[in-house]
């Protein structure tokens, strides 16, 4: 059969993407079904749909591209070279649409789905484990997407979709999002060993107005943490060095180049001291957010309950 171009009414050149879509999408199984078979009825038959379904579907189909993809002989049909061409990327559609379905259902899997769990860099050297080791002890095959970031970039991603669950501080208050408080974590002024406070084991903390402060940078919530508590105690601090990790500001205190407000380290570092700050009140709320609204997979779902169930007991002792 010669291949024609049609003249019914179809989509013009200048239709919009999303438009061919929205009318092309619903009719590709029946299309590829109808490619395989070679044959209406048989197709309609492994389809369980209607033989005139899938007849006007085609036809349509043809309409809507304004091109025969089928020549017909009764109820049997043969691809054209248009059709031919047509079901390769239609297959290659399918398997893509077929993959994409079976990822996500693997996601929501009870036993084997997927959490994506944000959280602050001062929580993944130890919180972070000995979560994940506590909660896979009753959900040995759950899998996590891990994400390491500030505060405020996590609860980005959050509102993204790019995240099922945050631990952060400061506690986020905001209408679109659930937090809950679950635990208090204390921070302590760190000065270099060889420091005059270094004899001491505790401290107000406007003894250290004069000094130089090593911090975080703007947006991080301990710096702004940090920022709040020197205010209360009657001073603005001298930020010498900002930085992106804990670790590292405690690397710069060590060197002599500052003091630093940070949270208790998973591993004791040589060639600081870390004193107690008696005033201000010197520590930082971790809580938990989600978006709310969202649905939970049973995974998701498992491992929040989890988290809400270690309120008070969250942080390594």
């Amino acid at each position: 059969m010669v291949h024609q171009q049609r003249s019914e009414a179809r989509l013009s050149p200048s239709s919009d993407t999303e438009d061919m879509v929205m009318k092309l999408a619903p009719r590709l199984a029946y299309f590829a079904g109808v490619a395989r078979t070679e044959h209406v009825t048989r197709a309609a038959q492994e389809m369980q749909v209607p033989q005139s379904t899938l007849s006007r579907a085609m036809v349509r189909l043809e309409q809507d591209l304004g091109v025969d993809l089928f020549a017909r002989r009764g109820r049997t049909v043969s691809l054209t070279p248009a059709g031919r061409t047509f079901l390769t990327s239609v297959d290659r559609a399918l398997a893509e649409i077929e993959k994409a379905a079976d990822a996500v259902r693997a996601d929501a899997d009870a036993a084997t789905g997927k959490v994506a769990f944000g959280f602050l860099h001062t929580m993944g050297a130890e919180t972070v484990p000995g979560l994940i080791h506590a909660f896979r002890a009753d959900h040995p095959r759950v899998r996590f997407s891990l994400v390491q970031n500030y505060g405020e970039a996590m609860i980005e991603r959050l509102r993204a979709g790019e995240l099922d669950l945050c631990l952060t501080s400061p506690v986020p208050d905001a209408p679109d999002l659930v937090a809950r408080r679950l635990d208090e974590q204390k921070l302590r002024l760190v000065v270099p060993a060889d420091h005059r406070l270094a004899a001491r084991r505790r401290v107000r903390l406007v003894e250290a107005a004069d000094e130089t402060f090593v911090t975080l940078e703007p947006g991080y919530g301990l710096r702004r943490i940090t920022d709040d508590l020197c205010k209360e105690a009657g001073f603005r601090p001298k930020v010498a060095f900002e930085g992106e990790e804990a670790e590292t500001l405690r690397g710069l205190v060590a060197a002599g180049l500052g003091v630093a407000l940070l949270p208790p380290p998973a591993v004791a570092r040589p060639g600081v001291v870390e004193l107690t700050v008696t005033s201000p009140r010197a520590a930082r709320e971790i809580g938990v957010a989600w978006l709310d609204g969202h649905p939970d997979t049973p995974p998701v779902a498992a491992f929040k309950k989890f988290l809400l169930s270690r309120r008070g007991n969250l942080l390594p002792t």
